[in-house]
């Protein structure tokens, strides 16, 4: 399988039973303890990265972009500390739920913005550019192709999340239990943090701020990289 056919698998993934399924983990109704477990992995991370950004100053008409976006998750409440947020998905379904979460929770459609884009048609410039969780989707040599443009769109910062390649993670992903549920469809990649921070450092950037996120389902590894002049 190419790194194409993988593309159209996540996409049509999250166009259909995947959506059901995360935007109920994404979201606060009712769901089983391992989907629990991995909606309260997720919103660590995404606490993670508010608060460095919140503890960095005002952000206030803050140009972010928020790759991934999924449903919303980090945008919104980016959005609503003052932000000015790009907000991108590959799934349409993804973004519409977005949509319709960032209108219930801010009154207006105006921000963030909402697109459905892979990440490699991404273009324009950013502040911050912003990457959780996805970069499971990418095997390696695709992830270092992906990593390399977005580091592009970025004008001071890129904060990125992934499944730390480990020795007890593989066995994990290995048994079928690092996403578990009979609606898996898409495959797990796992990245050596030392592959992203090359990647990171080739690209003009240098870590500042790193974090890890572990529950019992969810692992993921936060990187901040900041632009060196």
């Amino acid at each position: 399988m190419n790194a194409a056919d993988d593309k159209t698998i996540v996409r049509e993934y999250f166009n259909s039973t995947g959506f059901d399924r995360w935007r109920r983990i994404y979201g606060d109704g009712e769901v089983n303890k391992v989907q629990l477990d991995i909606r309260n992995g997720h919103q660590q991370t995404v606490d993670t990265v508010i608060d460095w950004l919140k503890n960095d100053g005002n952000l206030a008409e803050l140009s972010i972009c928020d790759a991934g976006c999924g449903v919303g998750s980090l945008s919104i409440p980016l959005a609503t500390a003052g932000a000015k947020v790009y907000a991108s998905d590959i799934s349409e379904k993804m973004v519409e739920e977005g949509k319709q979460r960032a209108l219930a929770a801010l009154g207006n459609a105006d921000n963030p913005t909402f697109a459905v884009q892979d990440l490699e048609s991404l273009s324009g410039s950013y502040h911050t550019v912003i990457c959780l969780d996805v970069l499971i989707h990418y095997p390696q040599d695709k992830a270092d192709e992906m990593i390399s443009h977005l580091c592009s769109l970025a004008q001071s910062r890129i904060i990125l999340s992934f499944a730390p390649k480990t020795c007890a993670l593989a066995l994990l992903k290995k048994i079928g239990s690092f996403f578990p549920g009979p609606s898996k469809t898409t495959r797990a990649y796992l990245h050596r943090e030392a592959d992203v921070v090359k990647i990171l450092e080739k690209n003009g950037f240098a870590i500042q701020r790193q974090a890890f996120t572990k529950t019992r389902f969810y692992f993921s590894r936060i990187l901040e990289a900041t632009r060196q002049q």
